[in-house]
């Protein structure tokens, strides 16, 4: 992995005095594992552990002063579980080693179910038949089950036992326990020659074969969970063509991406991948951005345009300037925004945690009165075992510690790549309960830049192309966002514009000067009324600027902030999700009720400043409503900390992703829409899956303990409870952007 990507293990936040870790952890097996893990690392002083089963990771925040990372993963290890630094450069490291622990899994399955298939065959009373019948001799079913009790299923054993150690139990300790019974009272049967008690060595090696076997497909379904972190850990470019001075020549050498610095010069050929962040210098291309914004259409780039690390150059030569590299691409903070998200917790998974935690002494205890009511009251020692052994095996918790992070990686991953990207687990959650969204206008249903909507002539003189060209020849030297707005019309108009003299600027007003020879005024009507000037009365949307020669006025520009082309139907869309809309804006009544009315929104509020917002939302809150807020990231940052759920529409603007729980990587409310439809979709799997987890463990636990399940069966069940979760998790991949 290159380093280009690669993020600190340890990262150190000295305002706020703490630092940050993140540690691979092996051997958690199910819900009750993750939670020890937190419960253990979270009694240490100033540590906050968030432990993820799927994603086999833990995000930890401490105090470096109190706490090091060796005491962390020294805490984890003495918990029972194995636990190392990880990074985005340690990742290739990590995957081969699952790789390999997984092969050797694979193989132990293999072996374990030629082991166990001879000992089916004594197994006819699940087909129907009467009685449990011995086909094979009992020394041979002894030699084939012990193999796989002790050698195969010795994994149980360790983790059961690190999970009573650590106070608690899982999954590990109802397999273990459950099995030994069966495998134990088999062995006590054959060699004291009890030849009228059944055996049941084919029991407790077919659950152990059958759990096996559902972790390997468990282990297969989540490692597609986590399949949008690695692609895009796969679009960063491993070399870079640098210019570089060599014998006083400047020439082109392919460098490792590692080893550039911000300031270098690089050349990205056509079809190459962008290596690093940077501002073109030279060169007329498109790029494809789609990786960052979910939009398919190539995006022009010229001299003065930023690009991105991992975006696709197209048919041009760019020569680019590097801004950020390595851990500060934007493509690197995706990365490990996407990586926290998936690493938190939705409110739902707390209570999971909770019950998870409770849930194996209270099924061993069910397994227990299981077994001393039926001895008791059948008089039957053999069928009161198998029953216990029954419930402790369709009981293991695997599913309901799965159900809910397998579905916000999933859900998350799919965000990532429609550019809407996700802070947090709870921000997901929340964001399907959304009923009101406040949205401000500019650079939200707006472009955010204005631009030149109408030019009228006044008089006989002049066309609108001389009327825009005098004016675009006097403000060319300004900044004034009004003044950028001509020059950009003239130059799109391929107007050529004349070099001013004597030019005078009135801040706050306009600007006078010479062009042409002529003696050119432009400005706000108001000026110029001031100094006598004779102005047609004009009703419009935007901002006037007159344009005047000499002591007449030839023309007057309208500049306003146009609607962008998407907004009316992301409104819309929002409106059949069946939340509404309100503007807030600080612009002019007229001007909001115009952009409201073009973009389909019923609710509006004008003349409100950036810090009177957050009170409007609040004011929304305590009406009952779930408020989510869309706005640049910037100057709406007390309303986006106002709502329930904010949406920075920022571009991937830095200061958005660090100011929103959801930023959109495209400037387009359809991103709030989207984000929205995911967040719905990836709730209702969650809620699917919490149904399966419970409803296997509700009606199976009974089941078992009225004699109806065999502990085959329920090991079968078991396993596949934990399958179906995380396949029906995978099922959301279907979840497409633009749909609601």
């Amino acid at each position: 992995m290159s380093e280009a990507l690669a993020a600190p293990a340890v990262a150190t936040d000295a305002g706020a005095h703490c630092a940050t870790a993140e540690l691979a952890i092996g051997g958690m097996t199910c819900a009750a594992c993750s939670a020890r893990i937190e419960r253990q690392l979270n009694k240490l002083p100033g540590v906050e552990a968030v432990v993820n089963l799927p994603a086999e990771r833990a995000q930890i925040r401490f105090d470096p002063a109190r706490v090091d990372v060796d005491r962390l993963i020294a805490t984890i290890v003495k918990t029972g579980f194995t636990a190392t630094p990880s990074s985005a450069d340690t990742r290739g490291e990590e995957k081969q080693r699952k790789e390999a622990a997984y092969r050797a899994e694979v193989r132990r399955f293999w072996i374990a179910l030629a082991l166990t298939l001879p000992l089916i065959a004594q197994m006819p009373f699940m087909f129907g038949a009467a009685g449990h019948v011995d086909v094979l001799p009992r020394w041979l079913q002894f030699a084939l089950a012990t193999p796989v009790q002790f050698w195969i299923g010795w994994r149980f054993y360790v983790g059961g036992l690190n999970a009573i150690r650590g106070g608690s139990g899982n999954m590990d300790v109802l397999v273990a326990l459950g099995t030994t019974m069966a495998w134990g009272y088999s062995t006590v049967v054959l060699f004291f020659a009890l030849a009228h008690q059944h055996v049941y060595f084919e029991a407790s090696a077919t659950v152990i074969t059958l759990v096996l076997m559902g972790k390997i497909l468990e282990a297969r379904a989540k490692a597609k969970t986590s399949a949008a972190i690695e692609a895009l850990m796969k679009l960063q470019p491993q070399t870079a063509f640098v210019e570089r001075e060599i014998d006083g020549n400047k020439q082109i050498v392919e460098l490792p991406v590692a080893s550039l610095i911000p300031g270098d010069v690089i050349v990205v050929r056509p079809g190459e991948a962008v290596p690093v962040d940077g501002t073109v210098l030279s060169g007329n291309s498109s790029a494809n951005e789609a990786m960052l914004t979910g939009e398919s259409l190539p995006v022009a780039k010229a001299s003065g345009d930023k690009v991105f690390a991992a975006t696709i150059n197209g048919d041009g030569l760019l020569r680019c300037r590097a801004t950020g590299v390595g851990a500060h691409t934007l493509l690197a903070s995706i990365i490990r925004l996407v990586e926290q998200a998936q690493g938190s917790k939705a409110p739902v998974q707390r209570l999971v945690d909770q019950v998870a935690a409770i849930f194996v002494p209270v099924v061993t205890a069910i397994a227990l009165i299981t077994f001393i009511a039926w001895w008791a009251l059948a008089g039957d020692f053999t069928q009161a075992l198998v029953n216990a052994v029954a419930v402790l095996v369709i009981a293991c918790p695997c599913a309901l510690g799965l159900a809910t992070p397998t579905a916000i990686m999933v859900g998350t991953g799919l965000g990532a790549r429609a550019g809407i990207l996700i802070r947090n687990a709870q921000a997901l959650e929340l964001a399907e309960k959304i009923s009101v969204l406040v949205v401000d206008k500019t650079g939200t249903l707006t472009q955010g830049k204005p631009t030149v909507t109408d030019i009228q002539k006044v008089g006989a003189g002049g066309t609108a192309q001389e009327v825009l060209q005098l004016a675009a020849s006097l403000e060319q030297g300004s900044t004034h966002p009004l003044a950028a707005a001509l020059v950009a019309e003239a130059k799109a108009r391929g107007l050529s514009l004349e070099t001013p003299q004597d030019v005078v600027a009135v801040p706050g007003k306009g600007m006078t000067g010479s062009v042409g020879g002529l003696a050119v005024r432009v400005g706000s009507p108001p000026w110029l009324a001031e100094q006598g000037l004779a102005l047609p009365v004009t009703a419009t949307v935007g901002s006037l600027v007159a344009v005047a020669v000499g002591d007449e006025v030839i023309g007057i520009i309208t500049v306003a902030d146009p609607l962008r082309e998407t907004s009316p139907a992301a409104v819309a869309r929002l409106q059949k999700l069946g939340v509404e809309v309100v503007m807030l804006t600080g612009d002019n009544a007229a001007t909001a009720s115009a952009i409201a009315g073009q973009a389909g929104v019923t609710r509006f509020e004008a003349g409100v400043l950036p810090g009177d917002k957050a009170s409007h939302v609040a004011a929304l809150k305590a009406a009952g409503k779930v408020v989510g807020m869309a706005g640049d990231g910037i100057n709406d940052a007390p309303a986006l900390a106002a709502a329930d759920v904010s949406f920075a529409m920022g571009a991937g603007a830095d200061v958005a992703m660090e100011a929103a729980d959801v930023t959109l990587m495209r400037d387009d409310l359809n991103g709030v829409a989207d984000a929205i439809s995911l967040s719905r979709a990836t709730l209702a799997k969650i809620r699917q899956n919490l149904f399966w987890a419970f409803i296997y463990n509700v009606l199976g636990i009974p089941l078992a303990a009225l004699g109806f399940l065999n502990p085959v069966v329920a090991g079968a069940a078991m396993a596949m409870s934990s399958v179906s979760v995380v396949s029906n998790s995978l099922l959301l991949k279907r979840w497409q952007a633009g749909r609601n």
